[in-house]
């Protein structure tokens, strides 16, 4: 039993919904006295963006088996809303706690250092812990002392230092107040959707939830990570670890993944590191957010403040709609409305289309996504998006313009992707599958395919978009 003449210790979940490898809630545990297990709806702020749509319904079934673990090792989660600072001081009042016990989410700096001061002015002390990333920002840096801007730099200065910390088990027992603060009910909240109920599909697809992610990495395991580095690039095929909307919301720790495929690496060498270098490019990432916090809306080279978008609302419409008469394009954006979810290597096909063959600025992209997508993360998204548009760090340059019919006749040789997202087109043989507005019309009438009705015709040509595209950064460069 704990010693209730311990002071409490308020216990501050964010994006580290989970009790395995939790460095705050070992630290609240080894305080002595009793811990507060608290999740706060804070307001929005400009730094971290609203909380997407997609991710609210992950977040609700989240936060209730958060709830359940907790209660399972006698303990509860209290759920409140309003300012951080606010709450935090008028539960530590309320309950006697001098300290909280907080994992860092480095996408909220500035507003944690704000949140630090009122504590402090408060007599409240906060400590705070390293988990979210591989390795803290700060410890990867150049030989002058500065974040990298470029990936390879990064990820051959991160195998140089230690392993990433050893992962701490879950406890076995959590000590418990004589009553927790009074808690919200998490159906108030409102994240799920109900009129429509856009995400009646997400559960066939996903298990919310430390369980949930447990099982994913344990599926992982099992795979051996076999043909990752080739099979990942393939949307038709479940190469992928889909471990990244459990990592969003910190319902696993990358260092429990990294060291869980320690002994994969003679097996599959190739295949590890190249599934290692997509957890660094997490990291890449948190590490630009850090030196640029201003990375969700401003571009990282500001030569791009003068490129001249365009943006036609019926166009962005279809693009939202997967109605764009590129089926590889059409694909991915019907695969994340209905899964929230998005293969890779079709994030960047329709990223590139976005921006490129309809000349969108990327943040409108960045912000759908971040509406849409599970796993949306600040600092990925952001760095992706600025990526594709050639605007970002290390990015992809902005004459580098993905052509979707290739792309898909590459990537989905088959049509396997397309046949199942896009399904007016299943009958179609493979020939034509990527390129529907080619065949003639009697395969069109065998397939059951009237473009224009049953499919849409393409809202740009390829081409023309494409060379529309390079007069405009010839312009940017000029």
């Amino acid at each position: 039993m704990p010693d209730k003449s311990q002071t409490a210790a308020i216990l501050w979940f964010r994006k580290d919904l989970r009790l395995d490898d939790n460095a705050a809630l070992h630290a609240a545990i080894d305080a002595g006295g009793p811990v507060i297990p608290v999740y706060i709806r804070e307001p929005e702020h400009p730094d971290t963006g609203p909380l997407g749509s997609a991710q609210a319904w992950w977040l609700h079934h989240s936060l209730a088996g958060l709830k359940e673990q907790l209660k399972s090792l006698s303990s509860d989660l209290t759920l409140a809303t309003g300012k951080a600072d606010e709450i935090l001081i008028d539960f530590a009042r309320k309950t006697g706690a001098e300290t909280v016990y907080v994992n860092r989410a480095y996408e909220r700096t500035a507003i944690d250092r704000d949140i630090a001061i009122a504590l402090k002015d408060a007599g409240i002390a906060i400590r705070a812990f390293h988990g979210q990333l591989l390795h803290d920002p700060k410890t990867i840096r150049t030989g002058s002392g500065n974040a990298f801007k470029v990936y390879t730099p990064f990820w051959n200065a991160m195998q140089k230092l230690h392993e990433p910390h050893e992962p701490i088990d879950p406890p076995k027992t959590i000590p418990s107040p004589a009553s927790h603060p009074r808690s919200e009910a998490l159906d108030g909240w409102n994240l799920l959707p109900t009129r429509p109920n856009w995400a009646k599909g997400f559960s066939e697809h996903w298990t919310p939830g430390e369980a949930g992610a447990q099982e994913r990495l344990e599926d992982l395991i099992d795979a051996d990570l076999h043909d990752y580095k080739r099979g990942r690039d393939f949307p038709a095929i479940e190469a992928t670890s889909r471990l990244s909307p459990h990592l969003a919301l910190g319902e696993i720790s990358p260092a429990r993944i990294w060291h869980a495929t320690n002994g994969l690496a003679q097996k599959h060498r190739d295949d590890l590191v190249h599934y290692r270098k997509e957890l660094a490019w997490r990291d890449f990432c948190y590490n630009l957010l850090v030196e640029f916090p201003e990375l969700r809306t401003k571009n990282w080279d500001d030569k791009f403040d003068a490129f001249e978008w365009d943006f036609d609302a019926a166009d962005f419409s279809a693009w939202t709609k997967g109605l764009t008469g590129y089926p590889i394009v059409d694909a991915g954006m019907r695969e994340l409305w209905q899964t929230g979810y998005m293969h890779n290597r079709v994030r960047m096909i329709t990223a590139s289309f976005l921006i490129k063959d309809l000349l969108i600025n990327w943040r409108r992209g960045e912000e759908w996504f971040r509406d849409t997508l599970l796993d949306a993360d600040p600092a990925s998204n952001t760095a992706n998006w600025q990526w594709v548009a050639g605007s970002g760090a290390d990015a992809s340059p902005f004459f580098r313009i993905f052509n979707p019919i290739l792309q898909g006749e590459k990537f989905d040789p088959d049509g396997d992707y397309v046949r199942h997202f896009v399904p007016e087109l299943k009958d179609l043989p493979k020939k034509y599958i990527h390129k529907p507005f080619d065949a003639p019309d009697h395969v069109l009438a065998d397939a059951g395919v009237d473009l224009g009705k049953t499919y849409p015709k393409p809202i740009v040509n390829h081409g023309l978009a494409r060379d529309r595209a390079l007069e405009a950064y010839k312009g940017l460069k000029g």
